[in-house]
């Protein structure tokens, strides 16, 4: 089963848009990056899934892991 996943991208017409892996919609606009990612943060937290931050140029900038991590770090 594909692990799901919240993206933050960039809008073609400016702006960052929320977006589930897999949905052709957005959950929401942002003017600025750091709104986007504050409101993607908590849809993820929400949801349990992966959060996946992407650059301008849209290659991933980050990840940050909001559900049940199958093989957490030891120590």
């Amino acid at each position: 089963m594909p692990k799901k996943s919240t993206h933050v991208v960039p809008n073609s017409g400016g702006g960052w848009d929320v977006k589930q892996s897999g949905g052709q919609r957005s959950s929401g606009h942002f003017d600025t990056k750091k709104d986007a990612i504050n409101r993607a943060r908590e849809i993820s937290q929400n949801q349990e899934t992966e959060l996946v931050i992407h650059n301008k140029d849209g290659k991933i900038g980050g990840k940050d892991s909001h559900s049940n991590d199958p093989f957490p770090p030891k120590g």
